[in-house]
C-alpha cells in the first residue's frame, strides 16, 4: 500500500484533502464522527495541522471505505486502534469480516464479468460473420 512521505512539517486541510481525495467536508465530518485515530492538531489561530500519521490514516480509511465498508465498522476499527495494544484480535476479526465481504463481492463481479464477456463474444462473432440482424430484436 502507497503511504505519504513522512513530513515533519504538519499539512492543512486543503493539503490533505489532495493527497486522500477527500474533501474538505468530509475531513472534517471524519473528525466529527470519531473516525480518526488521534485528535488533530491545530494552530493557535484555529486551524487544522495534520501530521503524516493522519494523513497515512485517512488514506486506510479511504480504501477501506470504497472496498464498501460501513461506517459503524470503520469508527469501531478506530476506536480500537485509540485504545491501544490488547484489542488487535478485535481489530483482526473485524478486518477479515470485511475481506470475506468483499471477496464475495469480487466473486460476484466475475461472475458478471463472465456473462458480458460471453455476450460480447457472441455479437463480436455474429458482427464478424455479417450476421448480426435479429440478435434479440423485440420486433421480430
Amino acid at each position: 500500500m502507497a503511504t505519504t512521505e513522512p513530513s515533519a512539517e504538519p499539512q492543512s486541510i486543503g493539503e490533505v484533502a489532495e493527497q486522500t481525495g477527500l474533501s474538505v467536508h468530509a475531513l472534517r465530518f471524519y473528525e466529527r464522527e470519531g473516525l480518526l485515530v488521534g485528535p488533530v492538531q491545530r494552530t493557535s489561530g484555529g486551524r487544522r495541522r495534520y501530521t503524516a500519521f493522519d494523513v497515512d490514516w485517512l488514506l486506510i480509511c479511504v480504501k477501506l471505505r470504497e472496498s464498501g465498508m460501513p461506517l459503524a465498522d470503520l469508527k469501531r476499527f478506530a476506536e480500537l486502534v485509540r485504545h491501544g495494544p490488547g484489542n488487535e484480535a478485535e481489530r483482526l476479526r473485524l478486518l477479515d469480516a470485511h475481506r470475506q465481504r468483499v471477496d464475495a463481492q469480487i466473486q460476484a463481479m466475475e461472475e458478471c464479468r463472465s456473462v458480458i464477456a460471453w455476450k460480447v463474444g457472441v455479437y463480436a462473432e455474429h458482427l464478424a460473420r455479417g450476421e448480426a440482424n435479429g440478435l434479440w430484436d423485440p420486433t421480430a
